[in-house]
């Protein structure tokens, strides 16, 4: 019989990053709000907690990040404006991110990395597995990955992280996973990982992305572990120590994502994901498919 796990109710989303990729527009502007085609892009996050049954959202921020609270919080005058209008269309959007989920927020007073941002979590998340979403990932609604994750995570308990393989050359990106088969060909069984490996020394090419469900043992484990790369805490770490030692906080397992995935934290990839977006828009797309088809003709 398969052993039942508490279900999944609270997701935390990382935000207090200072964005210097993306300056100089992020010098007043968080990251999370720059917008991709017409919605900020820590929306679709949030959306993505939702979809997958956790709408108990708790956001790590920190300072010049209130525009973050503001956008999940209600605009009266604006709403008000909106009505007066009769521009009910505009209106439904504007009130759709206040009516989302059960917004929380906590400020990283430090930015010590992403472990200790996760570590802030502790006393909302309490003695419950969590889902944390890094909001420079956006996963195609289409490839429901992190439902797909917290199925795994109830079922065998532990935790689990999202893998992606990736051209062994760009491994030094990412965390780096060793992993054995399981019954399932999506999920794998993590025995250990490296954070930003040489690609000589990387155990595969499996990298993780953002998107983790976690047994709240990573708390115990966060509050001993060391800076470790960068001067930072690194979740990795932490989730190595669980790999290696099942007894500590159950296991760990990966889910394999073959789906699409955009990655808002670089630039390249920030305007390949709004010109993907936009072009599978039923309101934009055909159009703005005929203006790129004619400006790639033309100009390219």
């Amino acid at each position: 019989m398969t052993e039942s796990h508490p279900r999944i109710t609270k997701a935390v989303i990382p935000a207090a990053g200072l964005g210097t990729r993306f300056l100089p527009a992020t010098k007043a502007t968080p990251k999370e709000m720059l917008p991709v085609v017409d919605k900020p892009a820590i929306q679709y996050v949030v959306e993505e907690a939702v979809s997958a049954g956790l709408d108990d959202v708790l956001m790590i921020t920190g300072r010049n990040k209130r525009p973050l609270e503001d956008h999940f919080d209600r605009n009266y005058e604006l709403e008000s404006a909106l009505q007066k209008k009769g521009d009910a269309a505009r209106l439904a959007k504007v009130q759709e991110s206040s009516d989302l989920a059960t917004m929380h927020y906590v400020r990283q007073g430090d930015p010590k990395g992403l472990g200790h941002a996760v570590l802030c979590a502790a006393p909302h998340v309490g003695h419950e597995p969590f889902a944390v979403l890094l909001g420079d990932d956006l996963i195609d609604p289409r490839d429901p990955l992190l439902a797909r994750m917290v199925e795994v995570q109830e079922r065998n308990g532990g935790s689990v992280i999202a893998l992606m393989e990736v051209a062994p050359e760009q491994i030094h990106l990412y965390g780096s996973a060793a992993v054995e088969p399981t019954e399932d060909g999506d999920v794998v069984r993590v025995t250990g990982l490296v954070e930003k490996p040489d690609p000589k020394d990387a155990p595969s090419n499996y990298a993780v992305i953002g998107r983790y469900v976690l047994d709240p043992q990573i708390f115990e484990i966060l509050r001993k572990t060391e800076p470790g790369r960068g001067g930072e805490i690194q979740l990795t770490d932490a989730l190595q120590q669980l790999a290696q030692d099942e007894k500590v906080g159950g296991p760990v397992h990966g889910v394999v994502f073959k789906g699409r995935r955009y990655d808002t934290g670089d630039r390249g990839d920030y305007l390949r994901a709004i010109v993907r977006l936009a072009c599978e828009r039923e309101d934009l797309g055909p159009d703005f498919r005929t203006w790129l088809r004619s400006y790639v003709n033309e100009e390219m």
